[in-house]
């Protein structure tokens, strides 16, 4: 079994699970009510201009998170994504999950490579604390619209509270994708090779990049907190092997950024 299938089989588990002790409770809309929190905020950063590119740009990016309030999050991250926490006794948090996906237009670099639409990825994630310093996360996405592939994200966070307000983290991230993800962002067909003067690739599905990331946040009242973070993320795999990479791109991609959010707790 491939790397991302193995991810998708565990996450499928803990989803299954994460059902059946919803519906052993009072029921749908006895497991909504009670107290629930709703997290926003927005990410600008410094990064490449597409996944694989050599220049950078600025942009920026939405930060949600909803759940049933419960045990205060020990540790947060930006590069989760959208989650919705159906399971949280504070050691163990997993749910529903979702990304935004940007169009690709093709000019410069891309020019001749067919656009890739703006869509999304929905799936799962699971995290939980082998230790009080240490958070462990995955999260396995499905593509809609703009690819019709598998996403696994895997990341590790060590995180340390210099002051009661001041805390830093980081950690390893290594992330994995089928071979229709790698064949909407990487592949170059026979026609898109004609048109834009790269070599033909077709990929087939595997590792997708590994690196390290971390970050500074300080919480700036009790619902409110900002951070400055840095990613570095190598290419591999067939990300690394496609002729855009190769002829047009750069296996080395950096990010930094700051971001800021506000948690809202409500009931239902």
């Amino acid at each position: 079994m491939s790397p991302v299938g193995k991810i998708s089989a565990a996450l499928a588990t803990v989803m299954l699970a994460t059902s059946g002790a919803a519906e052993a409770g009072d029921g749908a809309f006895g497991w909504l009510s009670g107290d629930w929190y709703l997290t926003v905020g927005a990410t600008g950063l410094v990064a490449p201009n597409f996944e694989g590119g050599k220049k950078y740009m600025l942009s920026a990016q939405p930060i949600i998170s909803l759940g049933k309030a419960g045990p205060q999050a020990r540790f947060t991250s930006r590069n989760d994504n959208i989650s919705l926490a159906l399971v949280d006794d504070g050691s163990v948090r997993a749910g529903l999950t979702g990304k935004f996906l940007f169009s690709r237009s093709s000019d410069d670099e891309l020019k001749g490579l067919d656009p890739v639409r703006w869509g999304g990825e929905v799936g799962g994630f699971f995290e939980f604390y082998p230790t009080d310093w240490l958070r462990a996360r995955a999260e396995l996405r499905h593509g809609i619209r703009a690819h019709n592939g598998f996403v696994a994200d895997i990341a590790a966070d060590a995180f340390y509270d210099v002051t009661p307000t001041v805390r830093i983290s980081g950690g390893p991230r290594v992330s994995f994708a089928s071979a229709n993800y790698f064949d909407a962002y990487y592949g170059v067909n026979a026609r898109e090779a004609v048109a834009s003067g790269l070599s033909e690739y077709n990929p087939g599905g595997g590792l997708k990049s590994v690196g390290l990331g971390g970050a500074v946040t300080w919480k700036v009242t009790d619902p409110m907190t900002a951070s400055l973070f840095g990613e570095y993320s190598r290419l591999e795999g067939p990300a690394a092997d496609s002729s855009l990479v190769k002829e047009r791109g750069d296996r080395n991609q950096f990010m930094v950024g700051v971001s800021t959010t506000y948690r809202f707790d409500f009931k239902m």
